[in-house]
């Protein structure tokens, strides 16, 4: 595994990559306020036939985090900087893994580029109505009337807690979650400008469930090989959605595991079998 920065748009991009370069690639997408990072058991596990790619958003991870005020933090904006990060990797063909912010990128780029897109892994990432459960109260008011929700926003999405809670959900056995994961996103969260950042990011997240009809369209259209795996205990996103695929995609692939939003917390193995023998069947491997 290799860790490292490239200069997109003028920002520094860092990323993590594992595996030959002339096998089939898979660009991996991270959710909130996570990274890169959450990716390292998959591209440990996947090396040996797969070409792996996983970058930090603008605002996250070790990439660069500009000033809101000299950058539109949008998910339009991120979906620019990571599809003009792989034509400076020259990735022209990738498989996409999505977990949470990773679903709206993506779908921006398996859109605008559908013939560089074999494949299709969902993790925790909407794309329905359906997976928006009761936290989303908060989250639509905040939409609404961003001065009058703004601090509540702030709690329900930036606290400790909250952070804490998006990994173990309402797992019964917390035992095998590693404080660190949420620790140390916390961190991050708390440096300076994250807050305004995230806050940004966040009510520009109104602009995706205003695209999932289109999204929805998309995947009923194309058909693409799709795998869903889906941690059972996730607080932010019902479970009712990763059977919502299955409508837009009948053929899909789906899995609901003992896990939470973050599944490859406690589910490695279990997943990176699943999308080794999905790779495998559906877009193909390394030969040695």
């Amino acid at each position: 595994m290799t860790y490292r920065t490239v200069a997109v748009d003028g920002l520094s991009v860092f990323y993590r990559e594992a595996g030959p370069r002339d096998a089939p690639t898979l660009l991996l997408l991270h959710g909130f306020p996570s990274s890169s990072r959450m990716y390292e058991p998959l591209l440990r596990r996947l090396a040996g036939a797969y070409h792996l790619v996983a970058p930090d958003f603008i605002g996250f991870g070790h990439s660069d985090a500009p000033n809101p005020r000299s950058f539109a933090y949008t998910f339009d904006r991120l979906a620019d900087i990571v599809e003009a990060f792989t034509r400076v990797l020259g990735l022209s063909r990738y498989s996409l893994y999505l977990q949470d912010y990773g679903g709206p990128v993506g779908f921006r780029l398996a859109l605008a580029h559908p013939e560089r897109v074999p494949a299709i892994i969902v993790q925790n990432a909407v794309a329905h109505e359906d997976g928006l459960g009761p936290l989303w109260d908060t989250r639509r008011a905040f939409w609404a009337d961003r001065p009058a929700h703004e601090a509540a926003l702030r709690e329900n999405i930036l606290s400790l807690a909250a952070t804490r809670q998006r990994h173990v959900g309402r797992d019964p056995d917390i035992a095998a979650y590693d404080p660190d994961l949420w620790t140390d996103e916390f961190a991050f969260l708390c440096r300076p400008g994250q807050d305004a950042i995230q806050t940004d990011l966040f009510y520009d997240y109104r602009t995706n469930v205003a695209r999932y009809p289109a999204w929805q369209s998309w995947l009923r259209s194309r058909q693409p090989p799709l795998l869903v795996v889906w941690g059972r205990y996730d607080p932010s996103f019902e479970t009712a959605e990763a059977e919502a695929y299955r409508r837009d995609v009948p053929d899909a692939e789906v899995h609901v595991l003992d896990a939470g939003h973050f599944a490859l917390d406690v589910k490695p193995d279990e997943i990176a079998t699943r999308l080794a023998d999905f790779l495998a069947r559906r877009v193909g491997r390394r030969q040695a």
